[in-house]
């Protein structure tokens, strides 16, 4: 089972250019896997006041994974993140660091589909 974990900036993103986050999770996703994030990124998600996305992870049951450590949130997915593990984000530094770990990286092209590289 793989995990997908996403990111705050990848959710909103995907919200503002009217991406359907699931439908293209399923279209490129030919394998099994389960939705994740942290709970930084639904305190992150809380403070940018985005309803909509946190009624998204709850309608889509996104598994929260709880942190103790006192990171920032691309900390903490560069800690949490394996050869099992897919990382949805647009934040280029992360993808940088997670390519360099040999973690793949689920990103948005052409403001209109998802790709994993």
């Amino acid at each position: 089972m793989i995990r997908v974990l996403i990111d705050t900036n990848f959710i909103v993103t995907c919200l503002k250019f009217k991406i359907d986050l699931f439908s293209e999770i399923n279209r490129i996703c030919d394998f099994n896997y389960e939705l994740y994030t942290i709970d930084k990124t639904l305190d992150e998600l809380k403070k940018l006041k985005s309803k909509l996305s946190l009624q998204l992870i709850e309608k889509f049951n996104i598994k929260i994974i709880k942190t103790n450590e006192n990171l920032d949130v691309d900390s903490l997915i560069l800690k949490i993140a394996d050869e099992n593990t897919i990382v949805a984000t647009q934040d280029k530094e992360l993808k940088k660091k997670l390519r360099i770990k040999g973690i793949k990286v689920l990103v948005i092209r052409k403001k209109q589909y998802l790709m994993i590289i």
